[in-house]
């Protein structure tokens, strides 16, 4: 369900590439992956604890994946191709989008690069795609 964020109206208004969707998406794929790797933060964060929530372009990535493939299966590369997303430097825009709109934090050593061809989208979302299916004891 898309919820109206002021903020993320203004940086698609900035940058039209990308759907509102597309940002929406990425912040529950922050989410999705801080879960993965253990790094959800609880509550108030202190100051200089970000880092150990804080995730890397490519683990980020990993989690767009799955995340992607959990919600929207073999759908998912048509639905990135909706909202603008060739490819996996597209989503490292959308991040340094949000970051320069103050909606996202970055690490001195976070750069548009750490997103740069980490995988081919039609490879990891179509090609790679499987359905496991549970045996009936």
């Amino acid at each position: 369900m898309t919820m109206f964020h002021a903020g993320l109206a203004e940086v698609v208004g900035r940058d039209p590439r990308f759907a509102y969707e597309a940002y929406e998406f990425l912040y529950e794929a922050l989410n999705h992956t801080q879960k993965m790797l253990g790094r959800l933060p609880s509550g108030e964060v202190a100051e200089g604890a970000e880092r150990q929530h804080h995730v890397s372009g490519p683990e980020l990535l990993a989690g767009i994946r799955d995340l992607a493939l959990r919600e929207f299966g073999l759908m998912a590369r048509t639905v990135f191709h909706m909202w603008g997303i060739q490819r996996t430097d597209d989503f490292g825009d959308i991040v340094f989008n949000l970051v320069e709109a103050g909606l996202m934090n970055k690490t001195d050593e976070d750069t548009r690069k750490d997103f740069h061809a980490v995988y081919d989208l039609d490879q990891a979302l179509v090609q790679g795609y499987r359905i496991e299916l549970e045996e009936a004891e």
